[in-house]
C-alpha cells in the first residue's frame, strides 16, 4: 500500500492556510500531555479533552474560534498526574466516555454525562504512559505502561482481558500504542528500548468474546498473557520512540532525532526473516525542528490528510501527510516558548489545537479553504 491509497480522499474544501486565534490558560499550573478530540462519536467531533496533573478538563471548539469549557473532573488523588486521555461510549445509555490515565497507574473512567468517574481500572505495577480505545469495538482499550507492559480491558465488564508482556516484549517504558485501522486483533507499540512491535491477539479472539460476555466478578476473569509480537525492530529509529500512528497499512513513528518517518513492513517476509529490516520499507521522512525530547506527540485529522507536531520552543508543524515532507506551515503565537507536549487537528482540518509544558492550550483555525 502505498501513501495515496492511505490517505482519505475526498471532495470538497481543504484548508490552505491557518492562522492564530486565542489560548487558554488552565489554573492547576502543571504541564498538559495531552489532548484528544472525541472521534469515537461523531455527534461530539467538535470536543476534545486535555489532562494536566490530577485534572481532566472536556471543551468544545465552537466556530467563532471560541473555545468553551464544558467540563472539569478533579481527580481525588493529589498525587496522580495524568498523561494520557482518550474517549469511548457507554453502549447502553450512549454517553460520552472519557478515560484518563497516569502516574499511578491506573485508568479513570469519566461519565461526561455526570462529571464522576464511574470506574478505576487497576493492574499495572507502574505509570500508564498512553491509552487508546480500538476505533471499531469502542469496549475495548490498551494501556501502555513504564511497567513495560501493555494490557487489553474491556470496559462494558471490567475485566483484563490479555497482558502484552514476556520475552519477546519491550524492556523498558511502553510509550505510544495505536490500533491498526484495518487489521481486526492488530495494534503497534514503541517505547524508550527504541523497539516498534507489531501485536496480534487474533489466536485469542475467543478470549475477547468471553470477556463481552462475562457477568461474574471481574477479578474472576482468567485474564491471558501474549509474550511475543508478530513484528519487532529496534533498529528502525535507533532511539526512544514516543509516538506511532497506523496510516492504513503505513507506520508513522516519531523520535527524538527531529524527524517522524514513514514506513511499511512485510509481515509475510518478517515471519521468513525473524525481526529483520530487510522486510522494513522507508517511504518518507518527515524533517522536524527543535524536537529533540520525549514525550511531544503528533495527531492527525479523521481523514489522516494533516499530520500536526509541536516542538521544545512553542512551535508546532504542519504537514500535507501525502505531498510533502517539509511542513507547509509552522505555527507560533506571541509569548508562546513552552514545549508543545501534543497537538489535536480536528475532524476536517480546519481548526489544530496544542497544549503546551505551560499548562496553556493554543487554537489555529484555518484562514481561507480552497477547493481539492
Amino acid at each position: 500500500m502505498g501513501i495515496e491509497d492511505a490517505c482519505v480522499k475526498e471532495d470538497g474544501e481543504t484548508p490552505s492556510g491557518w492562522k492564530y486565534v486565542g489560548r487558554v490558560k488552565e489554573s492547576h499550573g502543571y504541564p498538559i500531555y495531552c489532548m484528544a478530540y472525541n472521534f469515537i462519536d461523531l455527534r461530539h467531533k467538535d470536543v476534545f479533552a486535555t489532562v494536566g496533573k490530577n485534572q481532566a478538563t472536556v471543551y468544545q471548539c465552537k466556530p467563532d474560534c471560541e473555545v468553551d469549557v464544558l467540563q472539569v473532573y478533579l481527580d481525588p488523588d493529589s498525587e496522580e498526574s495524568f498523561f494520557s486521555c482518550a474517549w469511548s461510549i457507554d453502549s447502553d445509555t450512549g454517553a460520552a466516555l472519557l478515560l484518563v490515565a497516569g502516574h499511578c497507574g491506573r485508568v479513570r473512567v469519566i461519565n461526561t454525562n455526570t462529571g464522576r468517574a464511574e470506574h478505576t481500572f487497576i493492574g499495572h505495577g507502574n505509570a500508564i504512559n498512553d491509552v487508546k480505545v480500538h476505533p471499531d469495538e469502542p469496549n475495548l482499550f490498551v494501556t501502555a505502561s513504564k511497567d513495560e507492559s501493555l494490557r487489553l480491558w474491556n470496559l462494558k465488564t471490567k475485566t483484563c482481558v490479555l497482558v502484552f508482556h514476556g520475552d519477546g516484549g519491550h524492556r523498558n517504558e511502553v510509550l505510544s500504542m495505536d490500533f491498526h485501522p484495518l487489521r481486526p486483533g492488530h495494534f503497534a507499540s514503541c517505547g524508550m528500548d527504541s523497539a516498534v512491535k507489531i501485536w496480534s491477539y487474533t489466536d485469542f479472539r475467543t478470549v475477547v468474546e468471553d470477556s463481552n460476555s462475562w457477568g461474574e466478578e471481574p477479578s474472576r476473569f482468567t485474564t491471558r498473557y501474549v509474550q511475543y509480537p508478530i513484528f519487532s525492530s529496534s533498529k528502525v529509529h535507533g532511539n526512544y520512540v514516543d509516538c506511532i500512528r497506523w496510516l492504513g497499512d503505513l507506520l508513522l513513528s516519531k523520535s527524538v532525532d527531529d524527524r517522524i518517518l514513514l514506513w511499511s513492513v512485510d509481515l509475510q517476509q518478517n515471519q521468513k526473516n525473524k525481526n529483520s529490516l530487510e522486510s522494513v520499507d522507508f517511504l518518507q521522512e518527515y524533517h522536524l525542528e527543535h524536537a529533540d525530547i520525549w514525550f511531544i506527540r503528533f495527531s492527525l485529522d479523521f481523514h489522516c490528510k494533516y499530520l500536526a507536531v509541536g516542538n521544545r520552543i512553542g512551535k508546532v508543524f504542519v504537514y500535507d501527510v501525502e505531498k510533502s515532507t517539509e511542513p507547509i506551515q509552522r505555527l507560533g503565537a506571541t509569548g508562546l516558548k513552552s514545549a508543545v507536549r501534543q497537538t489535536a487537528v480536528s475532524y476536517d482540518g480546519s481548526s489544530i489545537l496544542c497544549c503546551c509544558e505551560d499548562s496553556s492550550v493554543h487554537r489555529w483555525d484555518a484562514s481561507t479553504f480552497k477547493q481539492s
